[in-house]
């Protein structure tokens, strides 16, 4: 499962640098994650300081 995004984002952009496969990108007010591109790594959950990443 893709992992997914949640309101919660504070966009700070922390979890886009930490994604291997680019996955993650800035859409409008928060990040957003691909699910066809994820690999359901959960690098970019564990670097997110609002908790705002989880697998869907």
């Amino acid at each position: 499962m893709a992992y997914t995004i949640s309101d919660a984002c504070v966009n700070c952009g922390a979890c886009e640098g930490e994604c291997p496969v680019s996955a993650i990108s800035e859409k409008g007010s928060k990040r957003e994650i691909d699910a066809g591109t994820c690999i359901s790594c959960g690098t970019c959950a564990g670097v997110c300081p609002a908790e705002a990443i989880s697998e869907a």
